[in-house]
C-alpha cells in the first residue's frame, strides 16, 4: 500500500498543477474579455458624443483643410512627421509648415537665383494615422490622416471628429478653410492630368494666372472668346428650360506656335476656371477610360483636348495619320502597340454621350483641321472655331508693346518724390510693389518714354513680314533681347533673314530625307516584286539560302 501511495503522489501533485493553471487561464479570460467589453462600450459612449466628417483627397475640400492645417501652430508641432520638398497641395502652397534648409543664408538668395540656384523649401507634414487635437472656436477637434487605398499606395484622406450637438461648428471650419484656401489661390490655375492607369485625374500643379492683355490676337478674337464664355456660364437655366445639353465646344486651329495654348490659358485665369488636360494618344488610353474620366469632369471647368488631328496617331510622326482612319498603304504593327484602344466612336460618345458631363467648356487645339473627321468637328460638338495664322504686323507691333513698358504720362504726385535715377531700369515684377520691398535684380529693363516705345514697335511690325513668322518665333527673338529693346529693333532686320534661311535649310533637309526614304521604299518594293515573281516561277526557291 505503501508503495501505491508513494506512486500516485506525483500524480496528484499534477492534477493540482492542472486545475490551478485552467483557473488562472479562466479567469485572465474572463478579466481580459471584461476589459475589452469596458473599453469598447466606453469607446462607444465617447463616440456617441463626436461628429466626425470624412475628406477624400480627389476633392476640393480635402485641399481647403490641409491648407488650414498648415497655418496652425498645432499641426506643425506634431512630434511623428514626415520631411518632404514636393508641394502637395492644389494651391501651389505646400500644406505643412516650410522652412529652409539653411536659414542663415537668406542674404544668399539673390546671389543664388542670379547663378541659376534655387532654394527648396522643407515640409514638415504630420504622419499617417497619427491624431492630433486642435482647438477651435471653444471646440476641440480630433484630426486624422489615414490612407484611404492602403492597397494601391495612393489617395489619401482626413477625419474631423468634434463634440457637439450640432454639424454647426463644422460647416463653420470648412467654410473659413474654403475662404483662405481661395483667398491664397486668387492667381494661380490648377492643372489637372488624366490617369490611365486608374482611371482618375491628378492634381499636376497651380501655374501663375497669365493676363489676357499678354495675348496678342487679331483684334476682336479674345473679346468674342471670353464673351462666349461668360455668357455660356451664365446660361445654365436658358439650356434645361429648352432641353439642351449644358455644353459648349471650342475648336483652336492653325499653325504651330500660333498661341493656341497661351490663350486657354489666359481664358482659365480670366474666368477663375481649372483645366482638364487629356492626352487622347496616351498609354492605356481606351473608350472606357475616356468614358471614365469625362463622367469625373467637374461642371465648371475647361476641358482640353490638345493635338485632336494626332489622337489615333501611332508612329513618331503626327503627319503619317490622320483622325480616326490611317492613310491608305499604311499598315499597323500590333507588335508596336502601347495598348491603347481608343476608337473615335468612343471619343464622340464620350463627348456627348450620356454620361459626358455638362457644364463644362471644352477647347480642343489642332494644327491639321483638314484631317479632323466631320462627325469631330461638326456644330453640337465644336461650335466655335477659331482660325490661328502666323503673325501679323498688327500682332508684331502689340508683342512689342507687352514686351517692354513705358513711363506713364502723369504719374501720381506721390510716385515723383519717390522715384530716383535707379528706377530708369525697372524689373517688371517688382513693380507693383512698394519699394521698401523691392528687390534688386539683374533682370532690369529700361522704361522709355511711351512715344519712343511707340516708335520703336512701329519699325519693329515693318520690318516683321507678314504671315510669314509664328508668334513663338517672334517671342523667342524678343526674349533673347528682352533688355535691349532699341537693339532689338536694329537687329530684327538681320534675324529675318536669318529665320528664312535657316527653314530653306530645314525645308530642304526635309525634302531630302523624303526623297531618301521614298527611294528606299520603291527599292524594297521592287526587290519583294522580284523575289514573288522568282517563288512563282520557282515555288523551290529560297531567298533564305546564300548565293555565291
Amino acid at each position: 500500500m505503501e508503495t501505491l501511495k508513494n506512486m500516485l503522489s506525483p500524480l496528484g501533485m499534477h492534477t493540482n498543477a492542472l486545475q490551478d493553471t485552467l483557473k488562472l487561464v479562466v479567469i485572465g479570460g474572463t478579466v481580459e474579455t471584461a476589459r475589452r467589453m469596458s473599453v469598447s462600450a466606453w469607446n462607444g459612449f465617447v463616440d456617441s458624443f463626436f461628429l466626425t466628417a470624412h475628406f477624400s483627397q480627389e476633392d476640393y475640400p480635402y485641399d481647403w483643410l490641409m491648407h488650414w492645417l498648415s497655418k496652425q501652430p498645432a499641426w506643425g508641432r506634431s512630434r511623428e512627421f514626415e520631411i518632404t520638398t514636393r508641394t502637395v497641395s492644389r494651391s501651389g502652397i505646400t500644406q505643412s509648415t516650410t522652412g529652409d534648409l539653411d536659414e542663415e543664408d537668406v542674404d544668399d538668395d539673390e546671389d543664388a537665383l542670379l547663378h541659376g540656384r534655387k532654394k527648396r523649401k522643407v515640409a514638415f507634414i504630420p504622419s499617417l494615422d497619427t491624431t492630433h487635437t486642435i482647438y477651435y472656436r471653444g471646440h476641440w477637434l480630433r484630426i486624422t490622416r489615414t490612407k484611404r487605398y492602403p492597397d494601391y499606395g495612393h489617395g489619401a484622406a482626413l477625419k474631423i471628429s468634434v463634440v457637439a450637438r450640432s454639424n454647426d461648428i463644422l460647416k463653420k471650419l470648412v467654410l473659413e478653410a474654403k475662404r483662405e484656401y481661395e483667398k491664397d489661390a486668387e492667381h494661380r490655375v490648377h492643372i489637372f492630368i488624366a490617369d490611365t492607369t486608374y482611371g482618375c485625374w491628378r492634381w499636376n500643379g497651380a501655374r501663375q494666372k497669365r493676363p489676357l492683355s499678354s495675348i496678342v490676337l487679331q483684334p476682336g478674337v479674345k473679346d468674342m472668346l471670353l464673351a462666349d464664355c461668360k455668357d455660356f456660364l451664365a446660361s445654365e437655366d436658358w439650356y434645361a428650360e429648352r432641353g439642351i445639353p449644358f455644353r459648349r465646344g471650342y475648336l483652336l486651329h492653325g499653325v504651330p506656335g500660333s498661341g493656341k495654348t497661351s490663350l486657354i490659358h489666359s481664358l482659365a485665369g480670366e474666368l477663375g476656371l481649372d483645366i482638364y488636360v487629356v492626352s487622347l494618344s496616351s498609354k492605356g488610353m481606351s473608350d472606357n477610360t475616356l468614358t471614365t474620366l469625362m463622367s469625373h469632369v467637374p461642371s465648371r471647368c475647361i476641358l482640353l483636348l490638345e493635338d485632336l488631328d494626332a489622337a489615333f496617331t501611332r508612329s513618331v510622326s503626327r503627319d503619317s495619320c490622320s483622325t480616326g482612319v490611317p492613310p491608305s498603304g499604311t499598315t499597323t504593327n500590333t507588335n508596336d502597340s502601347d495598348g491603347s484602344t481608343l476608337s473615335l466612336s468612343g471619343l464622340l460618345n464620350s463627348l456627348d454621350g450620356v454620361a459626358a458631363a455638362e457644364g463644362r467648356l471644352l477647347f480642343a487645339t489642332t494644327n491639321h483641321i483638314e484631317r479632323l473627321d466631320p462627325a469631330l468637328s461638326r456644330p453640337g460638338r465644336m461650335d466655335v472655331w477659331v482660325n490661328f495664322t502666323h503673325a501679323t504686323k498688327w500682332q508684331a507691333e502689340g508683342i512689342f508693346k507687352c514686351f517692354f513698358p513705358s513711363k506713364p504720362k502723369n504719374p501720381p504726385a506721390n510716385s515723383v518724390a519717390e522715384s530716383s535715377p535707379a528706377d530708369e531700369k525697372t524689373d517688371i515684377s517688382q513693380k507693383n510693389l512698394p519699394l521698401p520691398k523691392r528687390k534688386a535684380s539683374g533682370h532690369t529693363i529700361p522704361v522709355l518714354e511711351e512715344a519712343e516705345i511707340a516708335d520703336l514697335a512701329k519699325r519693329f511690325a515693318d520690318a516683321i513680314p507678314e504671315n510669314e513668322l509664328s508668334v513663338a518665333s517672334l517671342q523667342g527673338y524678343l526674349l533673347k533681347n528682352k533688355l535691349r529693346p532699341r537693339e532689338c529693333v536694329d537687329e530684327v532686320s538681320e534675324w529675318v533673314v536669318q529665320e528664312r534661311e535657316m527653314r530653306e535649310k530645314l525645308k530642304k533637309e526635309k525634302a531630302e530625307r523624303e526623297a531618301k526614304e521614298k527611294k528606299e521604299a520603291e527599292e524594297r518594293e521592287r526587290k519583294e516584286k522580284e523575289e514573288r515573281l522568282t517563288k512563282e516561277v520557282n515555288p523551290f526557291f529560297d531567298t533564305d539560302i546564300p548565293r555565291s
